[in-house]
C-alpha cells in the first residue's frame, strides 16, 4: 500500500495554517527563527482578526495546534477563543527554522531567503521542507477527516506550501492570515525532488 492509498480516508478533512501575529522583531525586520519573541499589541489584534475570520467560516474546527514558541502559542490561544477550542496541542515539528548566528539580524529579503550562505548554524533548507511536510502529513493521518488549525511560522509555512499547494508562495507569508494546505499535495510530495542540499 502506498502513501496515496493510505491517504484516501483523510482527504475529506481540512488543514489550515496560520502564521503567528506580529512581534517587535517582525516589525523591525529582524530574523527571529527559534528565538522566543512575544507578540506585540498589533500581533494580538491580528490574532483576534484571524480568529474572527475563522469563526465566520462556519466550519466545525476539531483541533488547534501550535509551535512551542510563545508568539505562536498566544496567537493560538486567541484564535481558540473565537473558534471554541480551549485545548492547544503543542507540535514541536512546526517550530520555525533555526537561523543560527543570523538570529536577531536585519537582512534584505533576498539574503533572508538564503541565510545558510551567510551565517553559521542555520537549519538546512531541505530539512525545513521535509520537517514541515512530514509533520503536517502525520497530523492529518492522526486526525482523519477532521478540520485542523495549526499556528506556525513564516518560513516553515512557506516551504510547506511551496512543496504541497498550488499558488505563488515566493513572498513572505503574512502574519495571522489563515491559509489552506492542499492535503492531497501533502501525500503527493516526494522529498527526493529536493535539490537543495
Amino acid at each position: 500500500m502506498n502513501d496515496r492509498d493510505t491517504a484516501e480516508p483523510v482527504m475529506s478533512g481540512r488543514l489550515v495554517v496560520v502564521r503567528h501575529g506580529q512581534t517587535d522583531w517582525n516589525k523591525a525586520g529582524r530574523m527571529q527563527g527559534s528565538s522566543d519573541i512575544p507578540l506585540n499589541d498589533t500581533g494580538r489584534q491580528q490574532a483576534r482578526e484571524a480568529g474572527q475570520a475563522l469563526a465566520e467560516q462556519n466550519a466545525s474546527w476539531h483541533f488547534l495546534g501550535s509551535s512551542p514558541l510563545s508568539r505562536a502559542q498566544e496567537t493560538a490561544r486567541i484564535i481558540g477563543e473565537y473558534v471554541g477550542i480551549g485545548q492547544i496541542h503543542t507540535i514541536p515539528g512546526v517550530i520555525e527554522r533555526a537561523y543560527g548566528t543570523a538570529e536577531g539580524e536585519t537582512l534584505s529579503f533576498e539574503d533572508s531567503r538564503h541565510p545558510q550562505d551567510l551565517f553559521d548554524g542555520v537549519e538546512p533548507e531541505g530539512d525545513v521542507y521535509r520537517r514541515g511536510v512530514a509533520t503536517f502529513k502525520q497530523l492529518v493521518m492522526d486526525h482523519p477527516g477532521e478540520n485542523l488549525l495549526v499556528v506556525s511560522h513564516g518560513t516553515l509555512i512557506r516551504r510547506t506550501l511551496i512543496a504541497t499547494t498550488p499558488g505563488d508562495w515566493s513572498q513572505h507569508v503574512p502574519n495571522a492570515t489563515p491559509i489552506e494546505v492542499d492535503i492531497e499535495g501533502l501525500f503527493a510530495w516526494d522529498p527526493q525532488s529536493l535539490e537543495l542540499d
